[in-house]
């Protein structure tokens, strides 16, 4: 099992990288996109959970820019607080800049502390991991994460990135977006796993028809051949803003049949939990005072679009 955790950890690491859009060129038409600081918020995504400190060198290969950008760049994010420098070893680690903004925006996510216990009770009932997800760019980043008392397979935690395209979590949200922002998703998608995109397609287009037939979808070995899962989508009680929920294992401890019969339907009741949680909890910016430290920091079901998948 400790095999399989180092596996699924490091492969989801590497993959985060190419998911996530590092170093992707924005459209020029666009006046009004600030290219200096799309670089730097690229620099500091190129950090991931887990894996410590990062030289100038692997910051420009993972991000696609010139290592003379990334330098300057570094050094900035480094005089603000948003990087530190370690001397000795000649790289840089995230800084407490980071976490204060990190913190400020999950802090306040009514979303999260809805779904706190749901998924907790699911994950120890059903000794597996399971997750709520926002998008973040072409990928899902986990705003919360539970295991269950005897998990030692998924390590996955908050901040996590995982794929849009091949994760039922990612599926699940794709789904639940109005046609316009779906097609756009998934318009990237296809440029970007342009040499699978076959492959990729059919799986999208089966979870979207589990989606509206059943309300959950599943994956098999799609991301990692280690892994299962169900995903459900989740929006907001007033649909400003959509996320997904999951849980997952190692395929060698669950069938797919138990998958689709239990899993599934327990998934989506937790869904409607976290919604009625939400819908009762005042919410944060009515009940909480904002300091103004934190006000600083804060202020700087639809039918899946079948046809215009099979066209492209």
């Amino acid at each position: 099992m400790g095999n399989v955790s180092h596996l699924v950890t490091r492969t989801a690491a590497l993959q985060s990288t190419a998911e996530s859009g590092l170093g992707e060129a924005m459209p020029g038409k666009d006046r009004q996109f600030v290219t200096a600081l799309a670089r730097g918020l690229d620099i500091l995504r190129a950090f991931h959970a887990g894996e410590g400190m990062l030289g100038n060198q692997e910051i420009a290969h993972r991000t696609g820019l010139p290592k003379p950008t990334v330098a300057r760049l570094t050094h900035t994010l480094t005089e603000l607080g948003y990087l530190n420098y370690i001397r000795r070893f000649r790289k840089y680690e995230l800084g407490a800049s980071v976490l204060a903004l990190g913190y400020a925006a999950i802090s306040s996510m009514d979303v999260r502390r809805a779904s706190r216990q749901p998924l907790e009770t699911l994950a120890h009932a059903l000794n597996a991991s399971t997750a709520l997800g926002g998008r973040d760019r072409h990928s899902m980043i986990y705003l919360e994460a539970c295991r269950g008392p005897s998990v030692v397979a998924i390590t996955h935690d908050v901040g996590t990135r995982v794929p849009m395209a091949s994760t039922a979590m990612g599926r699940a949200y794709l789904f639940s977006l109005p046609d316009v922002d779906r097609n756009k998703h998934i318009d990237a998608i296809r440029r970007r796993w342009r040499d699978d995109w076959t492959k990729v397609k059919t799986g999208i287009e089966r979870s979207f028809k589990e989606l509206a037939d059943r309300g959950f979808c599943v994956t098999w070995g799609e991301w990692l051949p280690e892994l299962c899962g169900v995903g459900v989508p989740l929006r907001n009680t007033d649909g400003t803003a959509a996320y997904a929920v999951n849980a997952s294992a190692p395929i060698y401890q669950i069938s797919r049949d138990r998958l689709e019969a239990d899993w599934g339907p327990r998934l989506v009741k937790v869904a409607r939990d976290i919604r009625t949680g939400m819908a009762a909890q005042p919410s944060t910016a009515a009940t909480a005072p904002v300091s103004s430290a934190r006000q600083m920091l804060t202020t700087n079901g639809h039918r899946p679009p079948m046809a215009a998948m099979a066209r492209r």
